[in-house]
């Protein structure tokens, strides 16, 4: 069985800040890290390697320092790495990502299933996944918990509003990731990073993989951002203070200077 894994590159949001002049993203000095939710996906198709002997592949789309992530991937285990790497892909939006990333997909080979995160902590979408699916025409299913695998069938634990369902379909199948409560990236040791240097790491061009440049990066990016800004600051809640009668008289009175109430 074939695995292959998407992987992003992104900023440590927790440390993301925004110009207020040019209402754009702030990265100069800012860590990069593998997308969270990618990396809880990468470690499910290892562990569906352990079970299965599957051969796990890494692929991710981006500018050279991207091939760090790929590295970390390659010391947690997987047999493969790729990096989409050419100023063709550069300002990609998810539609032009998920172009690239099928027709990279396809020239693999034989792929029995494809998981992604759920979304990149950079944007939030939750489109790329499910994009790629759409331009390979495979079954997806998204907001998985957990996977497993019994001969050519695939079974996911899904999440939904509530609680959760098992899905099943056929392989090959496109598989979208959630992380579970309190989740924890597994890292390697020092000596399979030290290992992992030593691996082969290929890198891809929109030629390579046969992408016509008229739908990747901005020419084939059908979404335009016109500016990124963070929310005005809340002003603090009002606390009152008092017995349960005296309380419920004050929510009134706001309420009824606030016109959401009358005493009609």
């Amino acid at each position: 069985m074939n695995i292959t894994v998407c992987l992003k590159q992104v900023p440590d949001s927790t440390q993301v800040k925004v110009d207020p002049q040019t209402g754009t993203l702030i990265r100069a000095g800012v860590p990069s890290i593998l997308n969270p939710y990618d990396h809880f996906a990468l470690e499910t198709a290892l562990a569906l390697k352990e079970k299965t002997g599957a051969q796990v592949t890494a692929i991710t789309m981006g500018p050279p320092q991207a091939k760090s992530v790929l590295r970390l991937a390659l010391a947690l285990g997987a047999d493969r790495a790729v990096l989409l790497c050419d100023r063709a892909f550069a300002g990609s939006d998810t539609w032009a990502t998920s172009y690239a990333l099928a027709k990279a997909v396809k020239k693999l080979g034989k792929t029995d299933v494809i998981l992604c995160g759920m979304m990149a902590i950079d944007g939030d979408t939750a489109q790329t996944g499910p994009g790629i699916a759409q331009q390979l025409r495979l079954p997806q299913i998204t907001f998985c918990e957990s996977v497993s695998v019994t001969g050519r069938k695939l079974a996911a634990r899904k999440l939904i509003d509530g609680g959760h369902e098992i899905a099943e379909a056929n392989l090959p199948v496109l598989c979208t990731m959630v992380m579970p409560h309190g989740y924890a990236p597994a890292q390697p040791s020092f000596l399979k990073i030290a290992q992992s240097q030593e691996k082969p790491l290929e890198s891809w061009t929109a030629a390579d993989i046969g992408a016509d440049e008229n739908l990747t990066g901005l020419k084939g990016s059908p979404t335009r951002v016109d500016r990124v800004y963070a929310p005005p600051q809340r002003k603090r809640g009002e606390v009152f203070q008092g017995t349960s009668a005296e309380l419920t008289e004050k929510l009134l009175a706001i309420l009824e200077k606030e016109n959401f109430i009358s005493h009609d």
